[in-house]
């Protein structure tokens, strides 16, 4: 708790499918049942050594218990009558020991002794089972089983979630509910997670989830801590944080998991400044919850999300009093949030103290932070460590690389890299890795070859291929590829104001005036609005945002003064205003008005004005960094003598003495 406070006195935050089929046609393949048939109780041997009474239960129960499960095993026709405690320690170690035949002979000695079918063992040997990776086994056990408790549908729904057999799970809870079988929290909060697991009707899933809701608002369990929990990360995986919001602001008890769960739910729906707010709250209303593992990994990744270095050094410090450090998704976490904070080099210091504790996701992460810093070669090479430590890719892995290479113009590397996934690693590529490709070949000029890329895929394209091309279209003022690309997204995406702009931007680039109009009313008609622009900057561990023509801010006016000034030196220097990006109609000196008032651009004037000399200024662009601002920042950098990291939604771009990192490619 003190530990908590603090951390809070160092932080200024700103179709259906069918019903499941109950068959006792189930065969238990590692038993025969014609052998099983055949079974009549053993005859006592003798006990002349085997202790008091020949009573062998606590022994193989304490056998069981040091690991020694043959010898347990042994042991257990020697004993007439082996008690449920003796059976139940069997159970549980044939599962821990991941020992099927060992499991097919305690199984044999269950059913000799009648107890098979008894809802306590059914429960134990249905989790058995599914640990064992059996679940034919699991569904033989549950049709014997004569008295079905709320344990034993448990035991078989968790046994389906486990095996991704979410549809059968989601089947499985819809004949409880027809059946009348009363549930327990245990039973929502499984159905519940096989909604969001399902992969063959995601759609479904946001329907499936509201109707599981509103079954436990029925029923009585609103109140129940680890239902709603549940409820509010499953809302949070559908991208509903508004219900997310609801069930949480509901609850009645909360408990550090559901704390953590609305923090991420935050942080991952692109609301991370909430999300360190409600870390405040929590702190402040239940001091005597203490944040564990997985709150600081949220709360880390929202501290990625604004770049707020000094509130991420100041959670590091606490992971480390805490010793949570030993968790190695808290490392991961520390790693992707130096790097997003433009802290590259503590990224790397805390990836090679890892040393061989590292896994796939530490990897990955430091590929990407060589990606997103501009660092494609680098990003290389560490792939190809990550191979040499004997470390297999994952997909995200390749979206890591391919990004790398796409910001640096590694064309050629990334076409192998595309080529090997399939080839060598036996990994299919995924929509994201066609986005990749588009995105690598568009920004190098290669339209055609990204439109052939498309039409080669063996999956649908989705809205990230098509976006991809939009803006390859963008940079390249490609009006036909655009439209092209457009009609897609508009089916695709017909709520998504950003794909009209970016053709609106792309018409304008053309001089098509008469059709950056019809796109302008397209947009009003659809009652659509174009995402503002907002940049944030952290001075002195507090958080600042500012919004494009923000003329309501109280530093407005200070700003604008800095920012004339620093346009009229520019422009004795070289500095053309790019008034060719405002797309209305209006005059040049209106039109460089709203230039001056971009948001990245006022973080930029208050980060000189509030921050000491010498200090790195940091801002976060929620869009694509425009052509003027990034102009600007490379001159506001070498008549400051101020080093300016931006990261935009792409990318970093270091400035530094009137150069950017990016190479002006981006």
């Amino acid at each position: 708790m003190l530990a908590s406070h603090h951390l809070l006195q160092q932080l200024s935050l700103p179709p259906r499918p069918p019903p499941f089929q109950f068959s006792s046609s189930y065969s238990l393949p590692l038993l025969s049942l014609r052998t099983l048939s055949c079974f009549r109780p053993l005859a006592r041997p003798s006990t002349a050594g085997a202790g008091a009474g020949g009573d062998y239960n606590r022994l193989i129960q304490k056998l069981c218990a040091q690991g020694h499960l043959a010898q347990a095993v042994q042991l257990l026709p020697h004993e007439r009558n082996p008690s449920p405690r003796t059976y139940e320690a069997l159970i549980l170690a044939c599962g821990r020991h991941n020992a099927p035949s060992h499991a097919a002979a305690v199984h044999r000695h269950l059913i000799v002794h009648g107890l098979d079918q008894d809802p306590f063992l059914s429960t134990k040997l249905i989790d058995m089972y599914s640990l064992l990776d059996r679940l034919d086994n699991a569904r033989y056990v549950f049709d014997r089983t004569r008295e079905k408790t709320i344990f034993v549908w448990n035991a078989l729904l968790k046994a389906l979630a486990l095996a991704d057999q979410a549809e059968e799970a989601i089947a499985l809870f819809r004949e409880m509910v027809r059946l009348g079988v009363p549930m327990d929290s245990y039973t929502y909060s499984c159905a519940l997670k096989a909604c969001i697991a399902s992969s063959s009707h995601p759609s479904a899933a946001p329907h499936r989830v509201k109707q599981i809701h509103a079954h436990v608002c029925r029923h009585g369990f609103p109140s129940q801590v680890y239902v709603v929990t549940t409820l509010v990360d499953c809302y949070a995986k559908l991208s509903s944080v508004t219900y997310s919001e609801r069930v949480f602001n509901g609850m009645i008890e909360r408990n550090v998991v559901s704390w953590s769960a609305m923090i991420a739910c935050y942080a991952k729906g692109e609301r991370p400044f909430d999300a360190l707010e409600l870390f405040k709250e929590m702190v402040v209303r239940e001091p005597e919850i203490v944040p564990n593992a997985v709150t600081m990994v949220n709360t880390l990744q929202a501290c990625a999300g604004l770049a707020a270095l000094g509130q991420g050094k100041v959670f590091h410090a606490y992971i480390l009093r805490n010793e949570l450090d030993s968790v190695l998704s808290v490392v991961n976490a520390l790693i992707a949030m130096y790097s997003k904070c433009g802290s590259f080099e503590m990224a790397r210091r805390i990836f090679d103290r890892l040393s061989d504790r590292r896994d796939v996701v530490t990897w990955n992460s430091i590929i990407s932070a060589y990606g997103i810093h501009g660092f494609g070669e680098k990003a290389i090479q560490v792939f190809h460590d990550m191979i040499s430590a004997g470390v297999s890719p994952s997909p995200i892995t390749f979206v890591s690389v391919l990004g790398a290479c796409s910001h640096a113009g590694l064309i050629d590397e990334g076409k192998r890299f595309f080529e090997s996934m399939s080839r060598v690693h036996g990994i299919s590529p995924r929509s994201e890795h066609y986005a990749c490709m588009v995105d690598l070949l568009g920004r190098a000029g290669q339209l055609n070859e990204a439109v052939k890329i498309i039409e080669g895929m063996r999956i649908e394209p989705g809205p990230t291929v098509w976006g991809s091309l939009l803006g390859a279209c963008r940079i390249h003022c490609n009006v036909e590829l655009a439209e092209r690309a457009c009609v897609r997204l508009f089916e695709l995406e017909p709520i998504n104001a950003g794909n009209y702009v970016l053709l609106a931007d792309i018409y304008a680039e053309a001089k098509m005036w008469e059709e950056v109009t019809r796109v302008k009313k397209l947009l009003e008609a659809k009652e659509l609005r174009k995402m503002p622009g907002c940049s944030w900057i952290e001075v002195k561990k507090k958080m600042y945002s500012f919004v494009s023509v923000d003329e309501m801010n109280p530093h407005i006016e200070q700003l604008h003064a800095l920012l004339v000034q620093l346009v009229t030196e520019m422009k004795n220097n070289g500095y053309v205003p790019n008034i060719k990006i405002v797309l209305y109609d209006l005059e040049p000196a209106e039109k460089e008005k709203i230039l001056l008032g971009h948001s990245e651009k006022l973080a930029v004037a208050f980060g000189l004005i509030n921050s000491g000399n010498g200090e790195v200024i940091r801002i976060t662009k929620n869009l694509r960094l425009c052509e003027d601002c990034h102009s600007v920042t490379k001159f506001i950098s070498k008549f400051s003598k101020r080093e300016i990291l931006v990261r935009d939604v792409n990318r970093f771009h270091h400035f530094k003495d009137g150069v950017c990192s990016c190479s002006d490619y981006w």
